[in-house]
């Protein structure tokens, strides 16, 4: 049985992986039905899982999360998954803009870009992994819409940021990721570098390819600061190694494998949640 505050959300909503309750009153109803197709990916950005946990459960805060993984592997709920959390604010992913109606968001502990970001830990790694294969399976969701805050809102969000272990999510059938044997300096060799300041069509064929994948971009064949940005959120996702904006070789050939995974077939569902008897979030 869930507990007081979680009423109503039904088996598919309900998780059976060890959580930790602690329910936020920052939620409304899903727009437009109760369909979830995507899982998004933040991190806390604040110094503590407790100014965290205080701060997604504080009305005045007006956000919130369906669920808080901290760094040890404990994961709290907190908002039912029926439910429409307050986590993406403006967002949009492949014409996609009421995103947190179609959404379950994960705040992952972090002090993030503003207190001291740090890589997270592999328990932690196993906890966020475990929850969203569980959240794929129960809700039918592609595993390739597994995606970062960054990917939605390119302009203004960095996480969960190039310390993120999107290739371990990979390694479990979940996200976007270059296919098995994907040569990058292959693919970057007939690549023509573009930068900020650029314009023309080889630009426009740029912004057409970031679009397919699913990022909002303007098609206007101009190198201008919002395609920067929108580099650079893939960057972080994909090349982590220099998050510059600029679309240097190695970018452009992850750019258009990218969009062939994206619009290739759907991969078959992934395998079900590992253990987590044993960690700090287990019963």
């Amino acid at each position: 049985m869930l507990p007081s505050g979680f009423e109503g959300s039904g088996p598919v909503f309900a998780t059976a992986l060890p959580v930790v309750d602690r329910p936020s009153p920052n939620h409304g109803p899903r727009v437009g039905g109760d369909a979830v197709e995507m899982v998004l990916l933040h991190y806390t950005d604040m110094e503590s899982m407790a100014a965290a946990a205080d701060r997604l459960t504080d009305p005045a805060a007006e956000v919130s999360a369906h669920y808080l993984v901290d760094e040890d592997g404990t994961i709290h709920r907190l908002v039912p998954e029926g439910r429409r959390a307050w986590h993406a604010g403006h967002a949009c992913w492949g014409g996609l803009r009421d995103v947190n109606s179609r959404s379950i968001g994960i705040e992952i502990v972090n002090p993030g870009h503003s207190c001291g970001y740090r890589p997270f830990p592999a328990v932690q790694m196993d906890a966020v992994t475990a929850l969203c294969i569980d959240i794929v399976v129960r809700h039918g969701i592609d595993p390739r819409a597994v995606l970062g805050h960054s990917d939605v809102a390119p302009q203004r969000k960095r996480d969960p940021g190039e310390l993120f272990d999107w290739a371990a999510l990979a390694a479990a059938g979940l996200g976007l990721w270059p296919r098995h044997g994907f040569d990058p300096e292959a693919a970057a060799a007939h690549a023509p570098a573009m930068a900020p300041g650029m314009a023309g069509p080889a630009v426009l064929d740029l912004q057409f390819a970031l679009d397919g994948i699913g990022y909002e971009v303007e098609g206007n064949g101009l190198y201008d600061p919002s395609l920067a940005a929108v580099v650079t959120a893939f960057q972080r996702h994909f090349r982590p190694a220099l998050c510059d904006g600029t679309a240097d070789p190695e970018t452009l050939g992850l750019v258009y494998e990218i969009l062939a995974v994206a619009q290739g077939p759907r991969p078959p569902m992934p395998a079900g949640p590992r253990d987590l008897t044993g960690t700090a979030g287990g019963a």
